[in-house]
């Protein structure tokens, strides 16, 4: 393979050639299922237990329920300042949270990318305490799911999709806490050939279809596990509570949901691609307009903006009201929000609440005195740094990925 992978910004252009070599040939979809062989055996890195869907309580007046997961409700991020609180950050499982003994857990690395462990049977392993000794650094980011605002497709472009109908309330934001990447892949004795690093969790294999996946694993470029990984043991000052990841997971900023693992067990290092149903079946764009066989998998989120109002919020009349949202990009710092409530028809600018973080969102205010009683259709739209801008409308895919138009939200003036 004559690809340089090793640059984060030309590792979508290479997998969407090595993407095109694959499917081609029939490979993709056999590689990347859970029979790969020693790969993909059954290492395990600490004893784990299910303890159900999710372990922390779910008040209605906070969250959203969708199965195995729950959705953050906006109005009650209002006040809460630029970090969202454990209690009321969103929760995705693919199963089950586990619950695991940190004091038995390790996190084991192995494979052709690192020196003197190529495979999974000699492991270099660190423990929990291995990694409370490092050096730690501290980072403000978001995480967000990757079919955040997938309901949008439907209710508001009238297109079918698939997957957990979240509205916008699949992103959270917090301080995290732990030992980059980088220092545990340097400790490892990484090879300069390394390609991938395919992180893998301790949850439950997933089932799809009656195939039995395995277990969650999403594969990195190594030019971004270096750049800016967390291995993160800390959310908010506190250890990561269970449906976080405790005791350790992958925080990896600006990139969908899906690429920081949680309950991180083990992490091949690879001098070849890597792939999983995580990023083979699974988070890639199908559809008009995008490839048969799906699109290169999904990377950086989208621009995005949210009201900290409940849906179909009713406002009393008569007074001037102060609407506050948050908006953010995986691609930059959001220059400017601007907010319509006339349905999209005149746009004012919003006035921010504080300094964004680097990787995280937007507090803004604005201030609305309604004309009268009525429906109201509320609109707020950001654009970003790099000059990246809410449309109107975004391309259908039938996974309901990436949302990122302007969200019409709906409020009655009382």
């Amino acid at each position: 393979m004559n690809e340089d992978l090793s640059d984060e910004s030309g590792y979508e252009q290479a997998r969407a050639r090595q993407w095109d070599r694959l499917t081609r040939r029939g490979l993709l979809h056999a590689s990347a299922g859970a029979g790969l062989g020693a790969a993909f055996s059954g290492l395990v890195a600490g004893p784990a237990r299910a303890a159900g869907p999710i372990v922390k309580p779910l008040p209605p007046e906070l969250f959203v329920t969708h199965g195995t997961n729950a959705e953050t409700r906006w109005e009650a991020l209002r006040g809460t300042g630029d970090l969202t609180p454990a209690d009321r950050f969103f929760v995705r499982n693919h199963t089950s949270t586990p619950l695991i003994d940190a004091r038995t857990w390790r996190l084991r690395l192995w494979g052709t990318g690192l020196h003197g462990a190529p495979a999974e049977e000699r492991p270099v392993e660190f423990s929990y305490e291995d990694l409370l000794g490092m050096r730690a650094e501290t980072l403000t980011a978001f995480i967000e799911c990757a079919g955040n605002g997938r309901s949008f497709y439907t209710t508001q472009q009238g297109q079918s999709v698939s997957g957990t109908p979240w509205k916008l309330g699949a992103i959270g934001v917090a301080r995290w806490r732990g030992v980059p990447l980088a220092t545990v892949l340097e400790r490892a004795r990484l090879r300069r050939n390394a390609v991938d690093v395919l992180p893998r969790g301790l949850d439950a294999a997933f089932v799809s279809g009656g195939v039995d996946l395995g277990r969650v694993r999403r594969p990195l470029p190594v030019a971004k596990a270096l750049k800016d990984v967390l291995l993160a043991y800390e959310m908010n000052g506190r250890p990561l509570p269970p449906d976080h990841g405790f005791p350790v997971r992958l925080v990896v900023p600006s990139w969908v949901g899906i690429a920081s693992i949680k309950w991180l067990g083990d992490i091949q290092v690879s001098d070849v691609p890597l792939f999983s149903p995580w990023n083979t079946t699974f988070y890639r764009m199908y559809g008009a307009g995008h490839p048969p066989e799906g699109g290169p998998p999904l990377t950086r989120q989208v621009v995005k903006s949210a009201f900290e109002l409940p849906w179909d919020a009713t406002l009393a009349a008569g007074r001037t009201h102060v609407l506050h949202g948050r908006s953010w990009s995986g691609d930059g710092r959001v220059g400017r929000v601007e907010v319509s409530t006339d349905g999209g028809l005149t746009w004012h600018r919003a006035a921010p609440r504080g300094r964004q973080p680097a990787r995280s969102w937007l507090r803004w205010e604005f201030r609305w005195r309604p004309d009268g009683p009525g429906a109201h259709e509320l609109l707020a739209r950001a654009t970003d740094e790099t000059g990246l801008a809410q449309p109107a409308e975004v391309p259908h895919n039938t996974q309901g990925y990436l949302f990122g138009a302007v969200v019409r939200h709906p409020v009655t003036v009382a």
